[in-house]
C-alpha cells in the first residue's frame, strides 16, 4: 500500500451529542456528515483521560497517561512533570523518518516548554488552552485585512462561591466571521496544504496535516451569526441537569459551586447550549474550507480523514461545566470519526476504541509499526468493515486539574466503575441509568457484578503496568494476594 495523505481534525471540549452523527437533529455540521457517509462513526469512542494535555500526549505517543507521565495542564500543574521526557516516541518524528511532510495549524498544548517543531512539525507555535487572540501573527492578520481587533459584549458569567464573578463562560465577539480565530486557523491550514499539495503532486511527497481547533472550549466567544445562530427555546437541557450529588464525591459539589451552575437561570443554561452548538456549526465551516481547497488541489478523495476531540464538555450535565474530578461520560466520550484512504463502508460500529488507537493507525496507514503505539490498536481492520478481535472493556484515567485527585475508571458493555482512593467509589447501569443519576455502588444487588468489575479493573491496571493497583491489593476483593506487597524481601512470592 502507497503512503497515503492524512488529514486531522481535532477539536477541544466536544460533546458527542452536539453532532447530527450522533443523533442532534438541529446542529449543522455538513462537513463532517460527508466524511461520515464515507466513513465509520465509533459509538464508543473515548479519550485516555479528560483534560487537554495528558490527553494530546497520549495521541502523539501513543501511551497511556501513566506511561508518559504527562498529567496536568501547566497552568494549573500541582506539582507533575510538565514536559515529556525525550525517550518518549512521537508519531510526528515517525512519519518524518518515512518521509511525510508533517503539519500542524492550530493548538499545541502539549508541555510547556517543547513545541510542536521539537516533535518533527511545520508549525506555527501556539500555547495555551484558549484562542491566544493576542498572537503576533493573528494580530498581524487583522491588521493586514483591515479586520477590526479581538473584543467582546454581553458576557456571561456565574457568581463564584465568594462572591466574585465567576469564569467567563461566553461572549458575543465584536468582529465578523472573516476576523475570527477560526478563519485565522483555517487560513494557515490552507497555507501549509498548498505548499505540502505541490509538493505531493511533484515529487510524491505524502503528508499529514493536522488542524487543531482550541473550540468549542468555553468561553463560547463568537461573532453574532453563529453566537445566535441557533435558538434557545430549541434547546433541551441535559436530563442529568437534575443531580443531587447524593452518594456521589463530594468534589462534583464542590466543582458545580467553582463553575457557579447553581447561580445561572435556566434560560442562561439554554443560551449557553445553544451557543456551543453555534461553536460547533462554526468550526465545521472552517474545516470545510480546508477540505474544498483539498479537493480543488486533487490530494482529497484518496486521503484518510480523522476527526475527534481531546476531551468533552459538561454544558450543565450533572450541574457542571467544562471538566474535571467526574469521570462522566459527557467528559470521557468524544467524537470519533474515520473515513479510510478513498472512503469506506459507510458504518457505526460499537467497539471500544480511543485517541491511542488513532495513533496505531496512523502509524499503520503510513507503514510504521503500529505496535509503536504502546497502549492502542489499528482500527484499520475494522474500518475496511472487519470484525477483528478487539477489547471488551475500556480503562481510563485522570491524575489532577486544580488539585491532585487520582482516578481509574472501567467501563464494559453495560457498566461503569469509578475509583475514587479518598472518596466513595462510584458504579453505574449505563442501560438503565444512561445518565448516571444513581450510583449504585453500595447496592446489594449490585455487589457481585460491582465486585467482579473491580476485579477486572485491578487484573488490567496491573496487565499494564499501572501502579495504582497497589491501593486495590488492600482495599477491595479482587482475589488473593499473589506479589509482595510490601516492595521488599520480607515476603516471598506467593505467600
Amino acid at each position: 500500500m502507497t503512503s497515503p495523505n492524512m488529514f486531522f481534525f481535532l477539536t477541544d471540549q466536544h460533546r458527542v451529542d452536539t453532532l447530527p452523527c450522533y443523533g442532534n437533529r438541529i446542529v449543522q455540521t455538513p462537513w463532517l456528515d460527508s466524511v461520515t457517509a464515507e466513513g465509520t462513526v465509533f459509538d464508543r469512542f473515548y479519550t485516555p483521560t479528560a483534560i487537554c494535555t495528558p490527553a494530546r500526549a497520549s495521541l502523539l505517543t501513543g501511551e497511556a497517561p501513566f506511561r508518559h507521565q504527562l498529567l496536568a495542564n501547566y497552568e494549573r500543574n500541582v506539582g507533575y512533570t510538565e514536559d515529556l521526557c525525550p525517550e518518549h516516541r512521537a508519531f510526528s518524528r515517525d512519519l518524518r523518518e518515512h518521509g511525510y511532510n508533517v503539519g500542524l495549524a492550530g493548538k499545541w498544548h502539549v508541555g510547556l516548554q517543547r513545541t510542536a517543531a521539537d516533535f518533527g512539525f511545520d508549525a506555527l507555535h501556539m500555547h495555551g488552552w484558549h484562542n491566544p487572540v493576542d498572537l503576533p501573527e493573528y494580530e498581524r492578520y487583522l491588521s493586514d485585512r483591515g479586520l477590526p481587533p479581538y473584543r467582546l459584549t454581553d458576557e456571561i458569567r456565574g457568581t463564584f462561591p465568594n462572591g466574585t464573578p465567576g469564569n467567563l463562560l461566553a461572549a458575543r465577539l465584536d468582529q465578523g466571521i472573516e476576523a475570527t480565530f477560526e478563519r485565522f486557523l483555517g487560513d494557515l491550514a490552507i497555507e501549509r496544504l498548498r505548499q505540502y499539495a505541490e509538493e505531493f503532486h511533484r515529487d510524491g511527497t505524502p503528508f499529514f496535516l493536522a488542524t487543531h481547533f482550541f473550540g468549542p472550549h468555553l468561553p463560547y466567544n463568537l461573532p453574532a451569526e453563529y453566537f445566535d445562530l441557533y435558538d434557545p427555546d430549541d434547546v433541551e437541557l441535559p436530563p442529568s441537569i437534575a443531580e443531587t450529588f447524593l452518594g456521589k464525591p463530594p468534589v462534583q459539589a464542590n466543582y458545580s459551586a467553582h463553575w457557579t451552575f447553581d447561580t445561572l437561570s435556566e434560560e442562561t443554561s439554554r443560551k449557553l447550549i445553544a451557543a456551543y452548538w453555534g461553536y460547533v456549526t462554526m468550526i465545521d465551516h472552517e474545516i470545510g474550507r480546508i477540505v474544498d481547497v483539498a479537493r480543488e488541489l486533487g490530494v482529497y478523495d484518496e486521503a484518510a480523514v480523522f476527526f475527534s476531540a481531546d476531551h468533552g464538555e459538561f454544558t450543565g450535565a450533572h450541574r457542571l461545566h467544562d471538566k474535571g474530578p467526574a469521570m462522566y461520560e459527557d467528559i470521557y466520550r468524544v467524537p470519533g470519526v474515520v473515513r479510510p484512504p478513498g472512503g469506506g463502508p459507510t458504518q457505526h460500529r460499537t467497539e471500544f476504541a480511543d485517541l491511542i488507537d488513532l495513533t496505531a493507525t496512523i502509524d499503520d496507514l503510513a507503514g510504521i509499526d503500529s505496535e509503536r503505539a504502546t497502549d492502542g490498536n489499528s482500527l484499520l481492520p475494522i474500518l475496511r468493515g472487519e470484525t477483528p478481535e478487539w477489547r471488551s472493556d475500556y480503562v481510563a484515567e485522570f491524575h489532577g486539574h486544580h488539585f491532585p485527585y487520582p482516578q481509574r475508571m472501567l467501563v464494559t458493555d453495560r457498566y461503569k466503575l469509578i475509583v475514587n482512593p479518598e472518596s466513595v467509589n462510584e458504579f453505574y447501569d449505563l442501560v438503565a441509568d444512561p445518565y448516571e443519576l444513581t450510583n449504585r455502588y453500595g447496592f446489594p444487588e449490585c455487589e457481585e457484578i460491582r465486585d467482579a468489575h473491580l476485579a477486572l479493573l485491578y487484573r488490567r491496571l496491573r496487565d499494564r503496568g499501572d501502579n495504582f493497583y497497589h491501593w486495590m491489593t488492600s482495599m477491595y476483593p479482587v482475589g488473593g494476594k499473589d506479589y509482595d506487597t510490601s516492595l521488599s524481601s520480607f515476603e516471598r512470592h506467593g505467600s
